[in-house]
């Protein structure tokens, strides 16, 4: 009883609180958003997405991610969208100093810039992203180097996913101000 009441609670307080679920209907303004069906009317969207080429193989990977989460089942043969995914910058700070003065650990910094384009070439979307990671330095120069594979193939993935997820946040407020008017 007491767990039921508990979730009761956070349903009430959760509903005032402005949270709008992303790939969820809304039927009517005034309506309750889970009516039992998906809008899968973002994800149409979001797979009429090309992503272009992007330069070097950290941005291959990146590319190679967006695509599985944007167009799954493959490239659209007539895409209404355009996506430009460019690396800004890669900053690598040594850390974790041994007293020979070398370093032990190495935190590395992307930050990627993105610019969504419709198929009139009007620019929708423009934003960056930011990854974190960091690696050991090992004695074995090889686990190193699997260590420096690894951290950039989990920084695309962030990237990637943080893409995805401001573009599907973009498709939802187009979608919600085509469904509700100037109300939202």
């Amino acid at each position: 009883m007491k767990k039921l009441w508990l979730g009761f609670w956070a349903a009430v307080l959760s509903a005032g609180c402005g949270f709008e679920p992303l790939y969820v209907q809304r039927d009517t303004k005034s309506a309750w958003y889970f009516g039992g069906q998906t809008d899968t009317s973002i994800t149409a969207e979001m797979a009429q997405i090309k992503v272009e080429p992007i330069a070097e193989r950290f941005g291959q990977q990146i590319r190679n991610d967006l695509l599985d989460l944007l167009t799954p089942r493959g490239m659209p043969k007539n895409p209404r969208y355009r996506l430009k995914v460019y690396v800004i910058s890669r900053d690598v700070t040594q850390q974790a100093m041994r007293r020979d003065i070398t370093a032990t650990n190495e935190r590395v910094s992307y930050r990627i810039g993105y610019e969504l384009y419709s198929d009139n070439q009007e620019q929708l979307l423009k934003g960056d992203s930011v990854a974190f990671v960091s690696y050991d330095i090992m004695a074995n120069p090889y686990s190193t180097t699997m260590a420096q594979k690894k951290t950039e193939a989990d920084a695309a993935k962030i990237v990637a996913n943080d893409i995805a997820l401001r573009l599907g946040a973009y498709f939802h407020l187009q979608h919600s101000r085509g469904v509700s008017g100037s109300d939202l």
